[in-house]
């Protein structure tokens, strides 16, 4: 198939998979014209690839991904570890955001919200910038 057909199987812009290529996660073959000639196994990786992403894994965790995917002697262990992390990198991130929710909620609480020019908010978001 071409890419417009892998692209509507797999629901990804071509420009994704053409940067897919680039950076060797996918290796269609070429027709004889030179064009793409994706198959299903193409497809499939690229599936997996756009699964992995959307579960906030990177470029390279998918490439380690893909893989211990294709490691038919793999040990699950090592697949559950790559997934231990992205949890615990998930849970700092999670704490990260809460830390900021709550400063801007305490910055939030502090402004006035009225005509005058006085805004604590500013004043942090500021902070140290034009001293």
């Amino acid at each position: 198939m071409n890419i417009g057909q892998a692209s509507d199987a797999t629901g990804l812009p071509a420009k994704t998979i053409r940067y897919y290529e680039d950076i060797n996660l996918i290796k269609p073959a070429r027709a004889a014209n030179g064009y793409r000639d994706y198959d299903g196994k193409d497809v499939h990786r690229l599936a997996c690839i756009q699964r992995s992403r959307s579960l906030g894994f990177t470029i390279d965790e998918c490439r380690s991904l893909l893989s211990l995917y294709e490691d038919k002697a793999r040990a699950s262990s090592d697949v559950k570890a790559l997934a231990l992390e992205k949890i615990t990198e998930i849970d700092r991130k999670l704490r990260e955001l809460k830390s900021l929710r709550a400063t801007l909620k305490i910055l939030a609480d502090q402004c006035h919200g009225d005509d005058r020019p006085e805004c604590p908010i500013i004043d942090e978001i500021a902070k140290g910038v034009f001293a």
